[in-house]
C-alpha cells in the first residue's frame, strides 16, 4: 500500500491547506466571539497535520508551512485578543509564494518548472522559455491576491474575508490557469507547425 501522496493531492492540499481552520474560525467566531473562533481555528489547523500525518504516514512542506503560521500567528492573536493576525495568514503566504517564484527567475532556477519536473514531467526548452513569463506572472497574480487579503483582513467582515480566502482564491487561481494553459497549448501547436 503506497502512503505517499499523488501528485493530484499534493496540488489539492495547496488550496485546501488551512480551509478547515478559516471555515471553523469564521463559523465559531460569528457565534461565539473571537477567543473562541482563534481556538476553533487552531484545533482545526492542528488537526490537519495530524491527519495527514495519519493517512500519509508524512506531511507535507505546504501543510507544515501553512498550518504552522496559522497556528503561530493564531497565538499571537490569542495573546493580543485580536483576530487579525490569524487572519493575515493567507496574505502571508500568498506574498510569500510570489517571492519564491520571482526569486527562483532571479536565481535562474524557475519554480514552476522545478515543481513540473518533480512530477515527472519533461519539459522541452521552448517551454523552459516560456514557462518563466508564466512564473512571474503567477507571482504577480500571487502578490494582488495578497494584498486583497491584507485588505480584507483589515477590512472586510469575517464571512467575506473566508470567501476569499476559500471560493475566492481557488476559483481566480483555476480561471488563471485556465488562461496560460490556452496560451501555452498555442505555443506548443506553433512550435510543432512545419
Amino acid at each position: 500500500m503506497n502512503n505517499q501522496a499523488s501528485p493530484k493531492a499534493q496540488a489539492m492540499s495547496l488550496f485546501v491547506a488551512g480551509l478547515l481552520p478559516v471555515i471553523a474560525f469564521t463559523l465559531i467566531e460569528e457565534y461565539y466571539g473571537t477567543i473562541a473562533g482563534l481556538i476553533a481555528g487552531m484545533v482545526f489547523g492542528f488537526g490537519e497535520i495530524c491527519w495527514e500525518l495519519f493517512k500519509y504516514k508524512k506531511v507535507q512542506k505546504i501543510t507544515w508551512i501553512g498550518n504552522g503560521m496559522l497556528l503561530g500567528l493564531g497565538a499571537v492573536s490569542l495573546i493580543s485578543s485580536e483576530g487579525i493576525w490569524f487572519k493575515l495568514q493567507p496574505a502571508l503566504m500568498e506574498g510569500i509564494f510570489a517571492i519564491l517564484c520571482w526569486g527562483s527567475l532571479l536565481l535562474g532556477k524557475n519554480l514552476i518548472v522545478y515543481l513540473a519536473e518533480q512530477q515527472g514531467q519533461d519539459i522541452p526548452d521552448f517551454l523552459k522559455i516560456r514557462m518563466r513569463g508564466m512564473t512571474f506572472r503567477i507571482g504577480l497574480f500571487f502578490a494582488i491576491h495578497a494584498a486583497l487579503a491584507v485588505w480584507a483582513a483589515y477590512s472586510w467582515t469575517t464571512t467575506n474575508w473566508a470567501l476569499l480566502k476559500g471560493i475566492g482564491l481557488t476559483v481566480s487561481f483555476i480561471l488563471y490557469i485556465i488562461i496560460e494553459g490556452i496560451g501555452m497549448r498555442s505555443a506548443v501547436k506553433k512550435s510543432y507547425r512545419p
